[in-house]
This record gives structure tokens, C-alpha cells and sequence, in this order.
């Protein structure tokens, strides 16, 4: 019978791990019931604890004890969702593989849905986010903007989609051939192609706890998604380049103008000015040039993703210690 294994990062998400599992259980024995001896879907629920520091990794081995289908491994330290998910698709073994949130506010009512449409030859089923549920202002008018500024990056609509989504074997398979360290995951599996259906489904309420996610983290993760998924931003240092020449051309000439008209004065504003915008162009370029190689930098150190320091019962020891393809 196929396996399906469903990926789940967690940080910080105790109290959210027991409902977590019991939803999931019921879901699949749901859909079991749906159909013959014969049609019947095998399951297990990968938790990863991105350096956890509260006690999801112990809530994860007690809920071991009850649900034989659990997988569990906790990170040395908080490392970043974004390893947490290939540190999950690392260990998961399905023919399918479904990522999602342990706060459940990705419902697990959907899952059926993306399964039936991976049955019809769906390789990657997308979920669509309908609406984001119930945040803040603040919060929703950052999440748009970091969602509109990479779907300008990345030339992908990114502001309706997710890490919600189902993975065919070979697309799984074919995400972690990647080499690359600095990975961005919605980003990527947009990139690796496939034939692609989409799920819609409304954003739930948290089980428990608040979101790790705050303005300042998402500026941090909109910046190194942006330099390690897109060189747009280092062609904004051409075009302000082009800008400044422009800028310098039309200055120049009024000068000219106006000193063979006689009319010319003394031009102490205009220097300061031209000081200050040049100066500010230069080092928004050095900046940008910058993050892109500290991006070089890290991807040059050969560093791993992520360092596994705990795993459940069911995992071998071996994967303990820095993870090496």
C-alpha cells in the first residue's frame, strides 16, 4: 500500500505535538474507511524540533510510545525552518510526502484532497491559502509585502502559496540532489517543475502558543531568501549605476548652460546634494554586493544544512552528529 509520510518542523511547539498527531490519526483512518481492503494508505507523521527549547522533543518520544507511525529527530540548535523541512524530507521514505505546520493551522481535512489529486498523476499538489486567518495588521501588511517583493524576485506568485503542499517521491527525490545550503523551499519546488494541482484551503487558528514569525524575522528571511533564490537585486546596482550617470549627464549640462549664459553661482548645494545621493547609491550597492557574497561565503564553507543531536527510537544513531549526503 503507499506510504505517505507527513513532514512537520516544529519550534517551540509542545503543547501543539499531541494534537497534532490525534488530528492526523483520525484523518487517515477517515480515509481508510473510504475505500476497499485493497485501496488503503499507510502513514507516519515526521516531527523535526528545530532546537527546540521547551519540551517538544520529549512530547514527540512520549507520543513515540503510543503511535508506532512517529519519527522524531531534534537539531543541535535552532538552524531555521527552512532546514528543519529538508531535514524532515531527508528521513521521510513515502511515495508521497506532505509538508505542513504543527500548529495545525494548515488543516488536515485537505489532506485527502491533495492525496486523491496525487492519485489522478499530480506530482507536486499545492495548497492555496484562501485567506491568512486571524492576525494582526501589522502582521498581515508584512507578510503581504515580503510576499509581493519575492514574487517580484523570484517571478513566481508567491502571495497566495505555502509550505502546505504534497511531493510526489521523485520530487523529493530531486530536491535533494540540490547542493546548495541556503535553501528556500516554497521557492524551490516552484523551480524543480512537475506537473502541479492546487488545493485551497482557510488558514486555521494556532492549537496553541503564537507565532515565532515578527516583523524583524521575516525582513531577515525576505532578504536571505531574495539574495540566495535571485540575482535581480545585484542588477539594481546596474540600474542605479545607469541612474547616477543620468543624473550626473542632466546636472552637467544645466551647469554648462548656465555658465556660458553668465548666469552660473556657486554651486555648494548642488555638491552636497550630489554627494549625498551618489554616497547613498554606493553603499546601498556595497550592501547588496555584500549580502550576496556572505551568501558565496557560506555556500564556499561547505557547512551542513543542519546537525541532528536527538532521534526517536525508530531512527538509526547514525544520522546523529552533522548530516553528510
Amino acid at each position: 500500500m503507499p506510504l505517505i509520510s507527513i513532514v512537520m518542523p516544529a519550534y517551540n511547539e509542545e503543547a501543539n505535538i499531541k494534537p497534532a498527531v490525534a488530528a492526523l490519526v483520525q484523518t487517515f483512518e477517515a480515509l481508510n474507511k473510504k475505500y476497499d481492503g485493497n485501496k488503503k494508505y499507510d502513514h507516519e507523521i515526521v516531527f523535526v524540533s528545530d532546537g527546540s527549547k521547551d519540551g517538544t522533543f520529549e512530547t514527540i518520544v512520549e507520543e513515540r510510545k503510543a503511535v508506532s507511525s512517529i519519527k522524531g529527530i531534534e537539531f543541535s540548535r535552532n538552524f531555521g525552518k527552512e532546514a528543519a523541512i529538508f531535514a524532515g524530507l531527508e528521513i521521510a521514505s513515502g511515495d508521497a510526502v506532505i509538508v505542513m505546520d504543527s500548529d495545525l493551522q494548515h488543516p488536515v481535512d485537505t489532506i485527502p484532497e491533495m492525496i486523491e489529486k496525487w492519485e489522478s498523476g499530480a506530482e507536486v499538489v499545492e495548497g492555496i491559502k484562501l485567506s491568512r486567518g486571524k492576525e494582526g495588521f501589522f502582521h498581515r501588511m508584512a507578510a503581504g509585502t515580503f510576499y509581493r517583493i519575492m514574487s517580484f524576485l523570484i517571478k513566481i506568485d508567491m502571495n497566495s502559496s505555502s509550505d502546505f503542499k504534497l511531493l510526489d517521491r521523485k520530487v523529493v527525490d530531486t530536491l535533494l540532489t540540490l547542493p546548495e545550503r541556503n535553501t528556500f523551499f516554497r521557492a524551490l519546488s516552484f523551480w524543480v517543475g512537475y506537473k502541479r494541482e492546487e488545493v485551497y484551503y482557510e488558514v486555521r487558528e494556532r492549537q496553541s502558543g503564537v507565532s515565532k514569525w515578527s516583523f524583524r524575522s521575516l525582513v531577515r528571511y525576505a532578504i536571505r531568501n531574495a539574495t540566495s533564490f535571485s540575482t535581480l537585486p545585484l542588477q539594481l546596482v546596474t540600474w542605479m549605476g545607469w541612474l547616477s550617470i543620468v543624473f550626473g549627464i542632466v546636472l552637467g549640462i544645466q551647469t554648462l548652460v548656465k555658465f556660458f549664459m553668465g548666469t552660473s553661482l556657486g554651486g555648494f548645494t548642488t555638491v552636497i546634494l550630489l554627494i549625498l545621493i551618489i554616497g547613498g547609491l554606493l553603499m546601498l550597492s556595497l550592501g547588496i554586493i555584500g549580502h550576496y557574497l556572505g551568501r558565496i561565503y557560506e555556500e564556499v564553507k561547505g557547512r551542513p544544512k543542519y546537525i541532528i543531536s536527538k532521534v526517536t527510537d525508530n531512527i538509526s544513531d547514525s544520522v546523529k552528529g552533522v548530516w553528510k549526503k
